[in-house]
C-alpha cells in the first residue's frame, strides 16, 4: 500500500467530498438496518398471536402493514442515500483521474529528451490511460466499497450484539478464514498484476512501433513475420492475463462459500438456542440470518476491491517511477528574461548520457544579435548538438552556452525558448490543418500572416494547390506532404513566431536548388535583425553568412567567412568544389 500514499494528497484536496461520501454510507446503512428489526419484530407478533389466542387478528394485521410500511420506507431511504455516496465517491475518483492524468502529462513534458531516448511511447501511453484508469478504480469503486463495508461490518456486529453475543461469536467465526485467505491472495494478486501490466505496455510499445513504421514494414514485406510477433506477444500477453484472472476467480466462490457456513451456523445455533429458551422468538434467528445476508455483498467485495487495490499499487508504482523523476532541465529563474539574441559558447563540451558518445569538445564562438552563423560537417560531428543546447533541451557537461552574456541556465526557460524559433532536422507536423500547424508558432496569427509566413518559406504554391488548402487535414506527422513540402512548413512555423533568434537544422535537405535559393533570401531579408544558426550540409546554404564554422568529431577545425575558408585549404573548399562541379553537371 505504500506505493498509494502518493494519492493522500488528492484524498486532502477532495476532503469535503469525502467526508459527505462517509456520512452519506453511515445514515444510509443505519436506514438499510431497519428491515432486519422490523421484521424480526413481525415475527414475534406473529409468534405471540399464535400462542395466545385473545390477541387481536387485526392489531397483528396492522402491526405487520405497518412493519411492511416502515420497511419500504426506509430501504427507499437507504437506496437514495446510496445514491448520494456514489454521486460524492464516485465523482471525486472521476476528479482525481482527470488530476492525475493532467500530473502525468505534465512531468512528461519536464523530463528531457534523455527520458524519451530511454523509453519508449507505447509504455509511455499505457501508463497515462490503462495505469491511471486501474488508480482510478482505487479511488472510487475500491475506496467505497470499502467504507461501505467497514461501517456495515460495524453496525451490523453491533445490532447482532445487541440481540445476542453469544450467537453474534458463532456467525463471525469463520472471518478469520476469510481475512487469511485475502492476504494471501492479494499477495499473489499483487505479483501476478504487476507482470501483466508490463506485458501490456510492451503490447502497446509493439503496435504503436508497427503503426508507426508501415510504410517501411510494407516495403520490405515483412508483414507475416510482425504479424508472427504481435501473435507471439499477444500469447503472452493473454497468459499472463489468464493466470492473474485464475487467481481473482477463486474469491467470489470463497467468499460466498464462507457466507453460506456462516448462514448455516446462525440456524443450526439459533435452533438450538431457541430450544434451551436462550433466545425468546424465532424471529430473533430470522433477524441474524438477514444479518449475515446483509454482509454477503460486503464480504464478497472484499475479494474484488482487494484485487482492484493490488492493480492499482501495481500501476501506481509503475506512475511513481516516472513522476519521482527530477526533471534534468529546471526553471531556475521564476521572473522575466529579455533576450536580445547574441549567443556566446565558452569552451563548451558536452557528452550524451545515454550512449556515453562526446559530441562537442571545448567548442567556442560567438553570434552577435542580427549575425547569421553556419556550421558545417559531416555526420555526427555535433552540429545538432549545438543547437539543443542553445534551447536548453540539454544542459552542457563542461564550459558555458550564454546568451547575452548571461548563462542560459539562469534565464528564464519558458522566455529563452519562446525566444527562439527552431526548425529541425526531422520536420515533425501534427494531425491538424496545414494553417493550424503554420499557427503553432503564433496560435493568435490571422489567416494573412500564416499565408505572409508560406511564402517566405516557399510553399504557399503547393498549399493552393491542394483542395481544401491551408484547411486541408494532415495525417499522422503530416504524412499527407512531402518531405520538402514538410520542411517548408516547419520554416513558415518558425517565420510567423518572429523570435529573436532562429535555429535551422538542416531544414532544406529535401528541397531542389532553385526552392532552397529562394527560401535563403527570403530569409536574409526575415533574419537581418534577429541571430540565426544554419546548419547544413551545403555550400550553398552557409556561403552568406557572416561566420561559418566547421566541425570534426565535435571539434572546430576551420571558421571564417565564406570567401575566407574557399581560399583555405581544408574541408569546406572541398565541400565547395564538389558541390559545385555536381552543380554543373546537373
Amino acid at each position: 500500500m505504500k506505493e498509494l500514499l502518493y494519492l493522500n494528497k488528492y484524498f486532502i484536496k477532495y476532503k469535503y467530498r469525502f467526508i459527505l461520501g462517509i456520512v452519506f454510507t453511515i445514515v444510509a446503512q443505519i436506514f438499510s438496518l431497519f428491515t432486519p428489526k422490523l421484521i424480526s419484530k413481525s415475527f414475534a407478533s406473529i409468534e405471540a398471536f399464535a400462542k395466545d389466542k385473545t390477541i387481536s387478528n387485526d392489531i397483528v394485521i396492522d402491526e405487520l402493514v405497518n412493519n411492511i410500511l416502515l420497511i419500504i420506507a426506509t430501504t427507499i431511504i437507504a437506496g437514495f442515500l446510496t445514491f448520494l455516496m456514489r454521486q460524492t465517491l464516485i465523482v471525486m475518483s472521476r476528479h482525481v483521474e482527470f488530476d492525475l492524468k493532467n500530473e502525468v502529462f505534465r512531468q512528461y513534458e519536464n523530463l528531457s529528451q534523455n527520458f524519451y531516448k530511454q523509453n519508449r511511447t507505447g509504455d509511455l501511453m499505457n501508463r497515462i490511460s490503462e495505469d491511471v484508469s486501474k488508480v482510478r478504480m482505487y479511488v472510487g469503486p475500491a475506496v467505497m466499497y470499502t467504507i461501505n463495508t467497514f461501517i456495515r461490518f460495524a453496525i451490523v456486529i453491533l445490532f447482532m450484539y445487541r440481540v445476542s453475543p453469544l450467537l453474534t461469536l458463532y456467525t463471525i467465526l469463520p472471518l478469520p478464514i476469510l481475512s487469511y485467505a485475502i492476504f494471501r491472495l492479494s499477495n499473489e494478486i499483487n505479483i501476478r498484476s504487476t507482470t501483466f501490466q508490463e506485458y501490456l505496455s510492451k503490447v502497446s510499445s509493439f503496435t504503436q512501433e508497427i503503426f508507426s513504421g508501415v510504410r517501411v514494414i510494407k516495403a520490405y514485406s515483412l508483414e507475416n513475420q510482425h504479424q508472427d510477433n504481435m501473435h507471439a506477444l499477444a500469447l503472452e500477453s493473454k497468459s499472463k492475463s489468464l493466470d492473474l484472472a485464475k487467481v481473482q476467480s477463486l474469491f467470489g466462490p470463497l467468499m460466498l462459500a464462507l457466507i453460506g457456513i456462516s448462514n448455516l451456523v446462525v440456524i443450526y445455533f439459533g435452533g438450538i438456542m431457541y430450544i434451551n429458551g436462550s433466545i425468546k422468538s424465532i424471529g430473533t434467528i430470522a433477524e441474524f440470518i438477514l444479518y449475515v445476508n446483509m454482509l454477503t455483498w460486503p464480504v464478497a467485495s472484499l475479494g474484488w476491491v482487494s484485487s482492484m487495490v493490488q492493480e492499482a499499487e501495481a500501476s501506481q508504482k509503475r506512475l511513481n517511477e516516472f513522476l519521482k523523476i527530477e526533471p534534468e532541465i529546471k526553471n531556475n529563474n521564476p521572473g522575466k528574461s529579455i533576450i536580445e539574441g547574441t549567443i556566446t559558447f565558452d569552451n563548451v563540451s558536452y557528452t550524451y548520457q545515454d550512449t556515453n558518445i562526446t559530441a562537442l569538445k571545448n567548442i567556442s564562438f560567438t553570434v552577435n544579435k542580427g549575425e547569421t552563423l553556419a556550421i558545417l560537417g559531416k555526420t555526427g560531428s555535433g552540429k545538432s548538438t549545438i543547437l539543443s543546447l542553445i534551447s536548453r533541451m540539454y544542459d552542457v557537461t563542461n564550459g558555458a552556452v550564454k546568451v547575452d552574456g548571461q548563462e542560459i541556465s539562469r534565464l528564464n526557460l519558458f522566455d529563452l525558448r519562446n525566444s527562439i524559433g527552431i526548425v529541425p532536422q526531422d520536420a515533425f507536423l501534427f494531425s491538424d490543418s496545414i494553417k493550424n500547424n503554420i499557427k503553432f508558432g503564433k496560435e493568435d496569427a490571422e489567416i494573412e500572416e500564416v499565408m505572409a509566413a508560406a511564402k517566405n518559406a516557399v510553399v504557399h504554391d503547393n498549399i493552393m494547390g491542394f483542395n481544401k488548402q491551408y484547411d486541408t487535414i494532415l495525417g499522422e506527422r503530416g504524412i499527407t506532404l512531402s518531405g520538402g513540402q514538410k520542411q517548408r512548413v516547419s520554416i513558415a512555423r518558425a517565420i510567423i513566431k518572429n523570435p529573436p533568434i532562429l535555429l535551422f537544422d538542416d531544414c532544406l535537405s529535401a528541397v531542389d536548388t532553385e526552392t532552397e535559393e529562394a527560401i535563403l533570401n527570403n530569409l536574409n531579408t526575415i533574419s537581418k535583425d534577429k541571430t540565426t544558426i544554419i546548419v547544413s550540409h551545403r555550400v550553398s546554404s552557409a556561403k552568406n553568412a557572416d561566420k561559418i564554422i566547421i566541425l570534426e568529431d565535435g571539434e572546430i577545425i576551420q571558421q571564417g567567412s565564406h570567401n575566407q575558408l574557399i581560399n583555405q585549404e581544408g574541408y569546406y573548399a572541398s565541400l565547395y568544389l564538389k558541390q559545385l562541379s555536381e552543380k554543373e553537371l546537373l
